[in-house]
Formats: structure tokens, sequence, C-alpha cells
């Protein structure tokens, strides 16, 4: 039998994995960027039109998904691509970017995202 201190740091760690999963969707920009990420793969400088919002911004919070397993990058010569990630380090992320694939597609905002994310190229916004 596993020493019960074993057993309750396992459970912490699950726990701890959970929680950083939600915190990282609880704020709705990352939840854009995640409903970006399911169009296609995007540079900083392409979410960054996109949203609306200031680079260091959005450097912070694609930091703050990929710390929670929800976001990947590789890098591309110049450009370093961002794509939602596979789900292997956290059952929690994988879960909730299987649910959150249909979730959202009404809200107004999140629609008006999905719609010009394919017209956002990034050799006409971003200078390298």
């Amino acid at each position: 039998m596993a020493p019960i201190y074993s057993i309750l740091t396992i459970y912490e760690v699950a726990m701890k994995s959970f929680v950083k999963v939600m915190k990282a969707l609880s704020d709705p920009n990352r939840v854009k960027i995640i409903k970006l990420l399911q169009q296609k793969y995007m540079c900083v400088c392409e979410m960054q039109a996109a949203l609306k919002l200031a680079q260091p911004t959005v450097s912070k919070h694609l930091r703050i998904l990929e710390e929670a397993g929800l976001v990947d990058f590789e890098k591309d010569g110049l450009w370093v691509n961002y794509f939602l990630a596979d789900g292997r380090s956290s059952p929690y992320a994988a879960s909730l970017l299987g649910n959150l694939q249909h979730w959202l597609n009404e809200d107004s905002e999140i629609a008006e995202l999905m719609k010009k994310a394919p017209f956002i190229n990034r050799e006409d916004i971003c200078s390298n």
C-alpha cells in the first residue's frame, strides 16, 4: 500500500493542475486567444491585431496559457507560431480545449473574431 503522504501529494498535484487551467481560462482575452487558435496557428502580432491589445499583454496571456498546458509554440525562422496544445500535459487542459470547440461560438465578440481570423495575415501586419 502506498504511503498516505504519496496519495495526498498526487491529489495536491492534480488540484494545482486543475486550478492552473481554470485560472488561465478565467480571463476573457485568454479565452479569445484559445478561440483564435482553434482557427489557425498565429504569431503574437496577429493576435495583437485581432484583439487590439498591446504586444506585452498578448505575450503575458500566452505565457499563462502555455504554463497551464493549453497553448504551445514552435519557432519557424523569424516567426514564433502559437497553437493549441495537444493536452498531453494535463487532462484538464485536454478536456476544456475539447469542450471550448463547441462553447461560446454564438457570443457576439467570439463570432466576430472567428469571422476575421482567416483574413489576418502576418505578412500584412507584422514587421520582422
